[in-house]
């Protein structure tokens, strides 16, 4: 296991926890949905002898808490953390980083991209939920207004359901449901690891009452991503075809006039596949 330098990053409203591992370019991983940056740290680990691997705790998730109370979340906030932390990590200007993101991190790699081109060269955003893109937005307007409702009525369990019934996908609907690491994980979670499911476990409710309805609203600027030089790779686990996140994937690769790239595993082939996954976001981003 590679060593991680931690810092804090002093950023609107919050303040934001973040590790680096291994040297050379910058590659950011940015994680989606109840995960942390230790969710990404099998990836991390695996890709730390080529690049300075940066990961993090999104905003009101785990380590980087917010300075007041929880309140609807925004891509565009989100992927003005990304950029600062780009910065504070040392991407000067004239440089360019690598960014992977996953699930509602893909959307705010998108949306990073469109805001700060000349920050980014390349930006994979495997399965992002963008919902708005799908020929049955309207199916997915009535569930995210369902599951904003049953938020504030009855709580993130039940809203939590609502959303893992409507997605059906064959991973697991919940986020916390599922073990970072998945394969590659010990049978026995070390104390990091249980430490980490604590974490993960409390961020659901902002996770379904902050972030999901805003996100799911949320539609990319493909007009400044197909203007700008940047690459965009649209990406989908080969485990999950057909589900509604890699749906997703395939339409923001049709509307960039591109096929999504195929990936290991499913929509959490980051930890449960990881040292595949690792060598084909290599092999993506080399080319």
């Amino acid at each position: 296991m590679t060593t991680a330098i931690i810092g804090t990053l002093r950023v609107a409203g919050a303040r934001l926890h973040y590790q680096v591992r291994g040297t050379g370019p910058v590659l950011l991983l940015i994680c989606g949905g109840v995960y942390d940056a230790d969710g990404y740290s099998g990836l991390a680990d695996q890709l730390a002898d080529r690049y300075s691997v940066v990961t993090y705790d999104r905003r009101g998730n785990s380590r980087s808490r917010l300075d007041g109370p929880p309140a609807p979340q925004s891509i565009q906030l989100h992927a003005d953390d990304a950029h600062r932390l780009l910065t504070a990590v040392g991407v000067q200007p004239g440089e360019r980083a690598g960014v992977f993101g996953n699930s509602s991190g893909a959307i705010i790699a998108l949306e990073l991209a469109a805001a700060h081109p000349e920050q980014v060269h390349t930006v994979v955003a495997h399965e992002p939920p963008l919902f708005e893109l799908l020929a049955d937005r309207d199916h997915w307007r009535v569930v995210i207004k369902d599951v904003e409702e049953t938020f504030r009525s009855r709580g993130a369990g039940p809203a939590g359901q609502i959303l893992g019934a409507a997605l059906q996908m064959s991973g697991g609907a919940a986020a916390d449901e599922r073990v970072p690491g998945g394969a590659d994980a010990p049978s026995e979670p070390d104390p990091e690891s249980m430490a980490m499911m604590a974490r993960i476990s409390h961020n659901m409710e902002f996770f379904i009452g902050y972030e999901v309805p805003p996100f799911a609203r949320y539609t990319p600027n493909l007009s400044a991503l197909r203007a700008s030089e940047l690459r965009v790779v649209s990406a989908a686990g080969i485990d999950s075809q057909g589900e509604p996140p890699a749906q997703c994937a395939a339409a923001v690769a049709t509307l960039l006039g591109a096929n999504p790239v195929i990936f290991p595993g499913d929509h959490g082939g980051f930890g449960n596949r990881s040292e595949e996954f690792a060598r084909k976001l290599a092999d993506v981003l080399s080319h």
